[in-house]
């Protein structure tokens, strides 16, 4: 700690650098600055020069103190301001001192703060540009949960980031903003686009529990079990997912329609047991099957080219085959899954290039100055949205075989189980058609 200067000192300190003239106190010229009083002499010329040194190690305390607090402290440009202050003060300070050294000292604060805000600012810019980089990166996710994690966590981190030149702080706070907004908005339509399906899927769902429930009590056994039976396919074939408890509530609601009428069925059955079979029945049966294959095996061979046709048109038609395939009999032997197979195969991919052109639309609106992408590189951007599809699709899938290896083998979840089961084979099945729609597009890529 410095100690406090004697009256001699004091006294030589303010001969050294003012002095008196009639009843003033003068301070040299200092700086650029001409000489110029800084008061009045009272009681005596010695006494006031020693105040007005006081004066000056008061001004110099400051600055010492501000100079420590600059040294110790990590961010040196909140000080900025007062290093200012106090250098503007050497030049009309009342006091008699080394002004020049102490201005010399604050001159060089201020450069090396200068310097420290420089390198700061830069980091900063850097620091930022990064986030942007990030936030821009997620134009193309379609993990929805994780994208906003990642946002939020980009925010916070620009917040807590400091400033960078005032030019450019507006720009980059632009393009920040709009990389967010711009997931934000795909995130919006995407929920929006899954809300309809999963209001149409639940509309298809209430539509065959209300034809399952206007079927239950018909005494027309041998055709309502054959129109149930078709009820049954569509069920399995609705391609959508619900939240378990409604899925599982409409599941029951179906199923009982169902179990109602073949309970009543086999009641049927066991009071005309005894009664003689109507001759003629099989060779009817294997007549209508053999024209039930043919009239599927030519909704196949229409499926199978829809491909080839503009897509709002394919997938009107593709509604219109499996609406016109319900209509049909049964087939029986190998041949009944074959041709099923085959049909849902072609109808999926029209939905799925359905649902890709969509999202590739989607994509380019959210950036229309781009320009537009080659044949080949549309093909492969296309690949890379599929792959992404898949992998989101597999980890749904997961979720619904985790709930079927937790299920235990209770009779009472017997209904449940089926659903899983068959939301499962459907996640294959659509893994299934994207990968066949990889190869198609990689094929093209190449070309």
């Amino acid at each position: 700690m410095k100690l406090p200067a004697s009256p001699d000192q004091l006294l030589a300190q303010a001969r050294q650098y003012g002095y008196t003239e009639g009843d003033q106190v003068w301070l040299r010229p200092v700086l650029d600055y001409p000489a110029r009083p800084v008061g009045q002499v009272k009681d005596s010329a010695e006494a006031s020069l020693r105040y007005f040194a006081q004066r000056f190690d008061r001004y110099q305390a400051k600055v010492e103190e501000l100079l420590r607090s600059i040294e110790e402290s990590d961010n040196k440009g909140s000080f900025l301001m007062k290093a200012l202050h106090l250098k503007e003060q050497a030049g009309s300070y009342d006091a008699l001192g080394d002004f020049a050294g102490l201005y010399q000292q604050l001159n060089a604060a201020e450069e090396a703060i200068q310097a420290t805000v420089r390198q700061n600012r830069a980091k900063n810019l850097a620091t930022k540009n990064s986030l942007i980089e990030q936030a821009e990166a997620l134009r193309d996710t379609l993990d929805w949960q994780e994208g906003s994690n990642q946002l939020k966590e980009l925010r916070q981190a620009w917040i807590k980031t400091g400033p960078v030149e005032k030019e450019l702080t507006d720009e980059l706070e632009k393009r920040f903003q709009t990389a967010a907004d711009a997931f934000y908005a795909r995130k919006k339509d995407y929920l929006a686009v899954k809300k309809a399906m999963n209001n149409r899927t639940l509309e298809q769902y209430k539509d065959l529990i209300r034809r399952s429930e206007a079927l239950q009590n018909s005494t027309e056994f041998e055709d309502t079990s054959r129109k149930l039976k078709v009820l049954q396919q569509a069920w399995k074939e609705i391609d959508g997912s619900l939240p378990r408890k409604q899925a599982t509530d409409l599941w029951t609601s179906f199923r009982a329609a169902h179990n109602h009428f073949f309970e009543r069925l086999k009641t049927h059955i066991e009071s005309q047991r005894q009664q003689p079979a109507s001759p003629g029945v099989a060779g009817g049966t294997n007549s209508s099957g053999e024209e039930n294959l043919r009239r599927k095996r030519a909704l196949v061979a229409e499926a199978q080219e829809l491909l080839k046709r503009p897509m709002p048109e394919a997938v009107a038609r593709a509604k219109e085959l499996q609406a016109a395939w319900k209509q049909v009999g049964p087939v029986r032997g190998e041949e009944s899954d074959q041709v099923w197979e085959q049909f849902i195969m072609a109808c999926d991919r029209v939905f799925e290039t359905s649902a890709l052109d969509y999202y590739m639309r989607k994509r380019q609106a959210a950036d229309p100055a781009a320009p537009a992408p080659t044949p080949a590189a549309e093909a492969a951007l296309r690949v890379q949205a599929l792959r992404e599809f898949i992998r989101l699709d597999q980890q749904e899938r997961q979720v619904l075989a985790d709930n079927l290896d937790k299920l235990s083998p209770s009779p009472a979840n017997d209904t449940f189980r089926t659903l899983l089961q068959s939301k499962i084979r459907a996640f294959d099945r659509k893994i299934r058609t994207k990968n066949d729609l990889i190869v198609m597009y990689q094929a093209a890529a190449g070309r």
